[in-house]
């Protein structure tokens, strides 16, 4: 272990060594932490930022719902945002929701007071990461009701950045260098209750239906090329679809190892059993060569893969 994550600044969380991360994942693979980090709250996150010498690496985790941790692992600290990070407030039309509320419950949350954020019931994840990706479906993002976010930098420091600094795009945010969210603030549309109820009871019954919402996936693997998330109209055209492109392939179905491209749906890379990291993040790699290969088009990860490929 590097002599610094031995000799770690004080903080009133929960400092594990070589903690492993794969139950953290949805897809149950991956090596060790060097050192998690949960932090109590802000203010214990900032001032372990400030103490900790800026050499040492700090990776932000959520709930591990878009993320491959390969096997040899994560250097330096990870840092889980966990109870502390998970509230939801409403207040005149505004949302504000900690990095780590769960997308679904802020959509609900947000429902039952009559403000509209539906588009999140079926995003598997948490606010944080939600930002980050300027996550969205059915046509809404995170860009369109983002009003500001609050940060904490690996420096320690705290801001407040208004949603334009993040030049969110397509499954992008130009968040700074080793930023962390805190909590995101939301300006919704209003709608009546009963209706967005209705609308996500609707909406998961979709996604149930058409997706292997039982497996262990990370969500959709890939981008659509197309730039754009799926509308749910009838005239939403599927061509640049990433599911369509690798249909088109002939990968619906492929294999390596314990991995395999979902045959309900083929843009879910899926852990069957036994999957190493490597065999997921290797079909996955597998898949892109043979799109281009046929059809021109590269294909871009949706999935971050981060880590070690092997332990040292």
């Amino acid at each position: 272990m590097d002599p610094m994550i031995q000799n770690l600044p004080p903080v009133r969380g929960t400092l594990t060594a070589e903690r492993p991360l794969a139950d953290l994942t949805w897809m149950r693979v991956g090596g060790l932490a060097e050192m998690l980090f949960q932090p109590a709250d802000a203010e214990d996150l900032a001032a372990f930022l400030a103490a900790l010498d800026p050499s040492v690496p700090v990776f932000p985790m959520g709930v591990g719902s878009n993320l491959i941790v390969r096997d040899g692992g994560i250097p330096g600290v990870v840092v889980r945002l966990g109870r502390g990070f998970n509230s939801i407030t409403i207040d005149g039309g505004m949302v504000t929701a900690g990095a780590a509320a769960l997308d679904g419950h802020v959509a609900r949350r947000a429902a039952d007071a009559g403000l509209d954020l539906t588009f999140l019931r079926t995003i598997p994840g948490s606010i944080g990461g939600a930002v980050r990706m300027n996550a969205g479906c059915y046509g809404s993002y995170v860009a369109d009701v983002l009003t500001s976010v609050r940060v904490v930098l690996r420096d320690g420091t705290l801001h407040d950045l208004p949603a334009a600094d993040l030049h969110l795009g397509y499954r992008h945010s130009s968040l700074p260098e080793g930023a962390i969210i805190l909590a995101a603030t939301f300006a919704p549309p209003a709608g009546d209750p009963a209706t967005l109820a209705a609308r996500m009871d609707d909406q998961l019954a979709k996604r149930d239906a058409t997706q292997p919402t039982k497996d262990r996936t990370a969500g959709s693997t890939f981008r659509n090329p197309a730039g754009f998330s799926s509308t749910g109209r009838a005239d939403d055209t599927h061509e640049l679809k990433a599911w369509a492109v690798i249909d088109a392939a002939g990968l619906r179905g492929a294999t390596l190892g314990g991995a395999v491209m979902n045959v309900k749906h083929p843009n879910f890379l899926t852990n069957a059993g036994g999957a190493s990291a490597a065999d997921l993040e290797d079909l996955g790699e597998l898949v892109r060569k043979k799109v281009y290969d046929s059809q021109g088009i590269t294909l871009e990860w949706e999935i971050m893969r981060v880590g070690l490929r092997h332990a040292d």
